[in-house]
């Protein structure tokens, strides 16, 4: 909560004519806005210009923004919408739990090969979700929103968001059943 008031503060002296301060939200969001360009984009020259038209288009209606859900919800309505126009309709959505896979220090050769390989049974099964379910699962671990935030950035009903992520849930259930057990 802290950080969100902050950031009300920080659009605040923005708009009040500190426009160095943008520095800050850029870094604070720049992460999570290029993942969402990697999700629709597959590429990470794509994803960067994206971000940067995201960006761009966030300090030019910085004024706009009436402080009725949280920044970050406000931005990533404006990143989905962007890279859903931009996007062409036949490339399919990428979860962002295919970013790169990172070694966890200490991580012994057998433990490392059964992270990799319950990371790539859990990507497989994601792949075979529809990307709607896709979408909301990612905005909602990943980007950690609510539903109403997912709402609000998707422009899906909120009962459609919760059974988009309960359905996704229950199906990477169903495809993981088993995954771990041989021990």
């Amino acid at each position: 909560m802290e950080e969100e008031y902050n950031d009300v503060l920080i659009v605040g002296q923005i708009t009040a004519g500190q426009t160095d301060l943008f520095r800050l939200l850029v870094g604070r969001y720049q992460q999570p806005v290029y993942g969402m360009g990697l999700s629709f984009f597959r590429n990470a020259e794509d994803a960067s210009d994206f971000s940067q038209e995201v960006f761009l288009k966030v300090y030019r209606s910085l004024s706009r923004f009436q402080g009725r859900s949280r920044f970050s919800t406000w931005l990533y309505k404006i990143a989905y919408n962007t890279a859903v126009n931009g996007v062409n309709r036949r490339k399919e959505y990428r979860s962002l739990a295919e970013a790169e896979f990172e070694p966890i220090d200490g991580d012994t050769p057998e433990r490392l090969m059964i992270r990799q390989a319950a990371r790539e049974a859990v990507l497989a099964s994601l792949q075979e979700l529809p990307e709607r379910y896709r979408v909301c699962i990612d905005m909602f671990f990943f980007y950690d929103c609510s539903y109403r935030e997912i709402e609000e950035i998707t422009g899906f009903p909120v009962n459609t968001v919760k059974s988009h992520v309960f359905r996704a849930k229950k199906l990477l259930r169903e495809k993981l059943k088993g995954i771990g057990d041989a021990r």
